[in-house]
């Protein structure tokens, strides 16, 4: 049985970023200067914003082309960052100073 699109997606970015892939709780990716959530369906984006919002570090939601517009949309106002799933930066996060 072949990986899901989600898993494909996080094992990319993990390796294009040197972190590792995170299976369980919290974000895929936890990379050097960034965080990243996966979120391969609607219905995954809003709990996506959920498991980075709390992190320091600039935050993305990684997601399929077809979801893009869609995150970008969910993510308006919350400083969180969009990325296709090479890692193509759709929308640009905001770093927080606090």
């Amino acid at each position: 049985m072949g990986q899901s699109k989600h898993d494909e997606i996080a094992r990319y970015l993990a390796k294009k970023h040197k972190a590792d892939y995170n299976e369980g709780p919290g974000p895929d990716v936890k990379a050097k200067n960034r965080v990243i959530e996966v979120a391969s369906h609607e219905s995954d984006l809003y709990s996506s914003i959920n498991q980075v919002k709390r992190f320091k570090k600039p935050k993305y939601i990684a997601t399929t082309p077809d979801l893009v517009k869609k995150a970008k949309e969910v993510t308006r106002g919350t400083g969180i960052g969009v990325m296709g799933p090479k890692g193509t930066i759709e929308k640009k996060a905001k770093t927080t100073t606090q």
